[in-house]
């Protein structure tokens, strides 16, 4: 088989992994069929790199990955390659609107994952990547949307409907996937972009050809190249046997 792209950068919660969080057989199989006709492909999640990496081995990966949103960039699993920090007094300020609220929140040090279960107050001690709040409330996320527009110097986006992560501005899994391609000799036209939320969108929209599950969020969906089954029902396999291998 021969592949019309050169690289394969998949989103994983909602995308690769099913809603029992498994990679499915033939998902499997047919990225081992992308890997054999010279495909790279990467992984491109808001997880961080510890909770990808399982997933990266479980599918024999040495290529580079895009954790984190963005704000890390691996060469190879293991190997970081480049790490974006976020200002810590927007992170204060973060988590002080989450306190105003009253809702849940989390946030991404380069060690370890925050939430507000086990929070202890040390934000200078420590070096943050990524915030985000949950809540089911849409005019309260409203409101967050545009106190966080204010505050100014953050990517904002989501990985399901109900909750908002928070990036450095600028970086997002496009900026990701154009270092990849950087270290890889190739160029954004190559690559195929796969996921479901907001924080696929720009990957999708900037990259060669921008797929959304057949589970994506509306948006993501109108913006997509193409539109697949669900991360249920093989849509990453579908991705590969009909728009990268002839």
């Amino acid at each position: 088989m021969i592949a019309k792209y050169r690289l394969l950068a998949l989103d994983m919660d909602g995308t690769l992994l099913n809603d029992e969080q498994q990679i499915t057989p033939k998902t499997v199989e047919w990225i081992k069929k992308a890997m054999d006709a010279g495909v790279h492909v990467c992984l491109s999640t808001g997880r961080s790199s510890r909770s990808a990496m399982p997933y990266a081995e479980q599918l024999g990966l040495d290529t580079p990955m895009i954790m984190v949103n963005g704000s890390e960039v691996w060469r190879a699993p293991h190997e970081l390659y480049r790490r974006s920090l976020m200002d810590m007094m927007l992170v204060k300020k973060m988590h002080e609107i989450a306190e105003e609220y009253g809702i849940w929140f989390w946030a991404y040090s380069v060690d370890e994952v925050y939430n507000r279960d086990n929070w202890d107050g040390d934000i200078e001690g420590r070096e943050w990547l990524k915030f985000g709040y949950s809540t089911e409330d849409d005019e309260i996320r409203h409101k967050l949307l545009m106190q966080l527009q204010d505050l100014g110097g953050l990517e904002i986006t989501n990985s399901t409907p109900h909750n908002l992560e928070i990036n450095p501005l600028g970086v997002n899994k496009a900026s990701g996937i154009r270092e990849v391609c950087k270290l890889l000799g190739i160029e954004m036209s190559q690559v195929v972009a796969v996921g479901d939320s907001l924080n696929d969108l720009a990957a999708i929209q900037q990259s060669g050809f921008g797929v959304a599950m057949g589970n994506a969020q509306e948006v993501v969906k109108q913006e997509a190249d193409a539109v697949v089954a669900t991360n249920n029902n093989d849509g990453i396999a579908e991705v590969i046997e009909k728009y990268i291998l002839i």
